[in-house]
């Protein structure tokens, strides 16, 4: 029987934590599924800041706060039935990160193509996203993670989860 890979984009947000609780509600504890959650690292940007020690102080909080995000994250598949054994989660960091210590990293082009990346190169199924609260021209104007998601994804199911 075919184990059911399955990748959540996590942000932390709300719509990606509605993300997890929507696949925990569809995987629950039956089947032969694994699922990941992923975040890629959006580094904090370097202008904003008076000098290194700041920014990097800013980049190591972000990272420390996705962390304990991609715990509690693990901890709702996990309470809500699917096997502990049977959820990862994953932090790709950013290859302008100060504090870098991976050797993967994401380019940050585009976290929608970063993600298909990651689906594609672990054989996922199912690729799980929530669908920011953008309105339509920002959406028109600079795009959204879930559609560029969408039109790009081949050969996988995306469910986008508002």
């Amino acid at each position: 029987m075919h184990t059911a890979k399955i990748l959540i984009a996590y942000d932390g947000s709300d719509n990606a934590r509605r993300a997890v609780s929507y696949t925990a509600a569809m995987v629950g504890s039956g089947g032969n599924r694994l699922v990941d959650v992923a975040a890629i690292e959006r580094p904090a940007d370097r202008d904003l800041f008076a000098d290194d020690a700041a920014w990097k102080a800013e980049c190591a909080r972000r990272i420390e706060a996705m962390r304990t995000s991609l715990n509690e994250a693990r901890a709702m598949l996990v309470a809500a039935g699917v096997p502990e054994a049977a959820v990862t989660t994953r932090f790709v960091e950013s290859c302008r990160s100060p504090l870098r210590e991976a050797q993967e990293c994401s380019i940050g082009t585009s976290i929608a193509l970063e993600i298909l990346r990651l689906a594609e190169e672990g054989g996922y199924d199912t690729v799980v996203v929530g669908r920011r609260g953008v309105s339509k021209q920002e959406e028109f104007l600079f795009g959204s993670v879930s559609t560029k998601i969408i039109h790009a994804a081949k050969g996988l199911a995306v469910w986008v989860v508002a």
